[in-house]
């Protein structure tokens, strides 16, 4: 099975044949939780040249990166963790990354109100432009994530407006960059595998990879590889799309490999809802689709109640589980 590639060009331009690009998003949202997106409109310079300042920074010495580390951040969560520092299934990844999320001043109520996962970001000194890039690329992926959401609304038969009404008019963005470096041969872990078999936990994922390869996505038992396009985007399904449409979109599990003799960047981009939207079925009463025992975790993510902030925090402090300790 490929993963679909779709042209979203008439939902950035909001011309006629938006609701047939809608159509060809929920199909592959129903049929494998994973989409290509091209006709994006994102600057591709800009692309580029957040791609050179980021290995600049991961090309640094670890002492050098660990200035703008996660145990600096407090509760705003944000900054570099190294190899090793961020789990899946309680396993460490064999990955570095930064961490981000909206700049926020000291003086936004949420900072002021103490909110988990808001403030201010940490950005390299020593990497001319690198602050303006990260905002920059957060911005455009932001409005990138609106426009995806309102062709996910018409999808799904609902008004184009739908979830921006419901969910994401105030969107809770965070943004990783990830440094997959060469895998040791002596490596205790599955050969080359950079993050085992996961399902994302936000509403939608946007992923930007650099030309090594190396994603795979589960399919029917089956892992399908999803190779870099130029200028594209690969999108995912998440466990909150997921939870939010009664299982009618299913979050795919996935996995990173570092294939290449060299290190592989991914920037992934999570469009997720505001921090306090309670979660629920866009359709009440419709039928559940609960793929629980087959999940790679074996939990289901329609049990949860609460707000989108409470459920978040409970699979950050998971990730992070040492620093969850130490500032919430």
């Amino acid at each position: 099975m490929e993963i679909p590639i779709v042209n979203i060009g008439p939902l950035v331009s909001g011309t006629k044949g938006r609701h047939d690009v809608a159509v060809r998003i929920g199909q592959a949202c129903r049929d494998c939780g994973f989409f290509y997106v091209i006709g994006h409109g994102v600057d591709e310079d800009l692309q580029r040249r957040l791609e050179d300042a980021s290995r600049q920074f991961f090309a640094q010495d670890l002492q050098t990166k660990m200035e703008i580390s996660m145990s600096r951040g407090g509760r705003a969560w944000r900054g570099y963790f190294p190899v090793g520092g961020e789990l899946t299934s309680g396993k460490p990844d064999l990955k570095e990354g930064i961490y981000f999320g909206a700049e926020l001043s000291d003086d936004h109520p949420l900072v002021q109100a103490g909110t988990p996962l808001h403030g201010a970001n940490f950005f390299p000194a020593n990497i001319p432009q690198f602050r303006e890039l990260v905002l920059d690329y957060m911005a455009a992926m932001t409005e990138l994530g609106h426009c995806l959401i309102a062709g996910i609304s018409l999808g799904l038969g609902l008004e184009e407006s739908y979830f921006d009404d419901h969910y994401t008019s105030d969107p809770l963005v965070l943004f990783r960059i990830f440094n997959y470096p060469v895998p040791l041969e002596n490596a205790e872990s599955e050969p080359g595998l950079g993050v085992g078999e996961h399902t994302d936990y936000g509403l939608l994922t946007i992923l930007r990879q650099d030309m090594s390869g190396g994603l795979q996505v589960k399919t029917k038992s089956h892992w399908v590889d999803a190779p870099p396009i130029p200028d594209s985007f690969v999108c995912n399904v998440g466990d909150m799309l997921d939870r939010l449409t009664g299982g009618r979109y299913l979050s795919a599990p996935h996995r990173a490999r570092n294939p290449a003799g060299h290190d592989r960047l991914s920037f992934a981009f999570f469009f997720d809802p505001n921090f306090n939207a309670e979660v629920r079925p866009v359709t009440a009463g419709a039928v559940l689709n609960d793929n629980k025992e087959e999940r790679w975790d074996r939990a289901s993510v329609h049990e949860f109640r609460g707000t989108y902030g409470d459920y978040l925090l409970g699979k950050v402090s998971r990730v992070f589980p040492e620093l969850r300790r130490k500032v919430l």
